[in-house]
């Protein structure tokens, strides 16, 4: 009998696309480069000094862009905002809704209050319509004493503090409403939003490396050595969580071989061999598992530790989308019945293609280029030759 019979009428397309896959990768960026920026404002790691301003600032981009895939997945975006307007107390959608909003807002806050003295500055000593808009962006205010920039640091360490359960529970939801679906075995775990909300965090860190490493090179200044090794010791220590967390729930459903236990044996062993074999487990998991503990080397030098930092944090990115795109589009690949399996076949254009996935993905970045011209992420001591005049 073909593999087609076995597959129930309701079950023949993928329903989430490529933009559903999107969307909790988005969320991850913006959750974990946040935690990056609370280790710094919350847990004092001077470490993480020289990015803790790049760490809230590409937070906030990423954060203004999450919900881009999920209105173009819609239908009706235009109404978004009900899940806001006529919430329900059982929906967990509404409950993001609000979870964002407020997430969304702490960084607005937080963001501003980091740039107070630099925006007012700015607005007193630049011309024109630049200084207008210094103006307009530090709200008036022309001069920052002392005692308020210390409330201001106040102020900060209290909404990093905030912000750290937010940004979790605005990730690890994601992964709850999966975990949620009761009726598909491949998503039906306890353990769906830790391993989001982890693997959220080594994205972010990962993300960070890379925009740290590429801005220093563009800028013709050293990236920060101790900076760098530090990201990378906590993108490894992360990352064996999260590693270690995915193989647990494999191992765990192999082991209790439950009745659905075959169709996701087949699902992982044929439809997801090279997205889930290859790319998550091979190339995103183990090959930077073995390579990052070289940063712990106290002899490893600059080009040493640039590369191996940088071609992990590849390979970890890589590996979350590998690992966002078996979840969503995996768990669609076979049918309710457990017995037959569907295709899905990517589309380049369209509203939900490649095309507009890979938009989707530069809008973020381009966001982050607007706000490193117009805001001061560099400590004003560190030389930035290479870098384009601010607006």
């Amino acid at each position: 009998m073909s593999e087609a019979a076995f597959v129930f009428p309701n079950d023949a397309h993928v329903a989430w696309s490529i933009m559903i896959v999107l969307y909790p990768y988005l969320t991850g960026l913006v959750a974990g480069a946040f935690v990056v920026s609370a280790l710094y404002h919350v847990f004092h790691r001077q470490a993480l000094q020289p990015v803790a301003r790049l760490a809230l600032v590409t937070s906030l981009c990423f954060c203004a862009f999450a919900t881009v895939p999920l209105l173009l997945h819609l239908h009706r975006p235009e109404r978004a905002f009900n899940v806001m307007i006529t919430p329900s107390g059982t929906s967990a959608m509404a409950g993001f809704g609000f979870i964002y909003s407020l997430y969304m807002l702490v960084l607005i806050v937080e963001v501003w209050l980091v740039f107070r003295p630099e925006l007012a500055a700015l607005g007193q000593t630049r011309p024109g319509l630049s200084g207008v808009a210094y103006r307009c962006l530090s709200l008036g205010v022309k001069h920052v004493s002392d005692g308020a920039r210390l409330m201001d640091n106040r102020v900060t360490h209290a909404l990093a503090l905030i912000g750290i359960p937010i940004a979790c529970v605005l990730h690890g939801y994601v992964g709850f409403l999966f975990g949620a679906v009761k009726a598909n075995p491949w998503w039906s775990t306890a353990l769906m939003p830790v391993i989001f909300l982890i693997s959220a965090i080594v994205s972010g860190i990962g993300g960070l490396i890379l925009l740290y490493l590429f801005s220093s090179w563009w800028r013709r200044v050293p990236a920060d050595l101790e900076c760098v090794r530090a990201l990378a010791k906590y993108l490894w220590m992360f990352l064996v969580g999260a590693v270690v967390l995915e193989l647990l729930e494999i191992v765990h459903m192999a082991y209790e071989a439950s009745g659905e236990w075959n169709v996701i044996a087949a699902l992982i062993r044929d439809r997801l061999r090279v997205s889930y074999g290859i790319i998550q487990l091979g190339i995103g998991s183990m090959i930077p598992l073995l390579i990052l503990p070289l940063v712990f080397l106290p002899r490893l030098g600059r080009r040493g530790l640039v590369f191996v930092s940088g071609l992990a944090s590849l390979l970890v990115l890589i590996q979350v989308f590998a690992m966002r795109w078996n979840v969503v589009i995996g768990g669609q690949m076979f049918s309710k019945s457990f017995r037959g399996f569907v295709t899905y076949h990517v589309e380049w254009l369209g509203r939900e293609g490649l095309l507009a996935a890979g938009m989707v993905l530069l809008l973020p970045l381009i966001a982050l280029t607007v706000a490193a011209r117009l805001l001061p992420l560099w400590s004003e001591a560190e030389p930035a030759p290479g870098l384009p005049p601010r607006l």
